[in-house]
């Protein structure tokens, strides 16, 4: 699966928020749930590429995250009309659930023998790796942090979701939210070194250039 870019709806369905798209969708309006899909998958794709560093892991839990975002369809929590926030918290857990397999499977990718000359597609190859490894620098600078503590940073610096709407999409209060992200950054503040290939680690992603698909 390979999320497009953010594209506006068609038609009758164009205009409508996130909130009554999804109770269309609930209603069997697969247009409706296609829509949402196409406003947020991207976003979806490059949050699971910040708490992964790993393309092909996001990708697969892009897919993961909208299948359970229909399983759990009815439990759904929105945000100002906007269900981005919710869904983000739906990939927090799926990364969290995935996280020992994905282990797995890039240790199994370090077996492989090196891929043959891929021509035109060498400058992106080129690129995404390049875009792991400047994740993975970020990532080992938080993995010593609680896990929410990690999971406040990628939605409040990295997806750039304000403090409500990531209390909401969590379901815990503000406050709670503002002191795990205090907490972090000053754990971080001290041992942090910033370079111009990691970027700042308390900013929303915008160093990260591979496209949102």
């Amino acid at each position: 699966m390979a999320p497009c870019g953010h594209e506006q709806g068609v038609g009758s369905y164009g205009e409508r928020s996130d909130r009554d798209l999804w109770y269309e969708a609930v209603g069997h309006d697969g247009g409706a749930f296609g829509l949402i899909f196409r406003r947020h998958a991207p976003t979806v794709y490059n949050h699971c590429f910040r708490r992964t560093a790993s393309w092909a892991d996001a990708e697969h839990l892009t897919s993961v995250v909208f299948l359970e975002a229909w399983r759990r369809r009815k439990d759904v929590r929105f945000y100002s009309e906007s269900v981005l926030p919710w869904l983000l918290a739906v990939a927090n857990n799926a990364v969290r659930n995935a996280r020992r397999s994905t282990r797995r499977h890039q240790r199994f990718l370090a077996t492989l023998p090196p891929p043959a000359d891929v021509g035109d597609f060498a400058d992106q190859a080129v690129q995404r790796a390049d875009d792991e490894r400047a994740m993975g620098s970020i990532l080992a600078a938080v993995a010593d942090l609680r896990i929410e503590e990690q999971e406040a940073i990628a939605l409040c610096d990295w997806a750039g979701l304000s403090y409500a709407a990531a209390a909401g999409a969590l379901g815990i209060p503000a406050g709670t939210i503002r002191s795990r992200l205090s907490r972090a950054h000053s754990h971080l503040r001290d041992r942090v070194v910033l370079s111009s290939g990691t970027g700042d680690p308390f900013s929303p992603m915008s160093t990260i250039s591979q496209e949102e698909r």
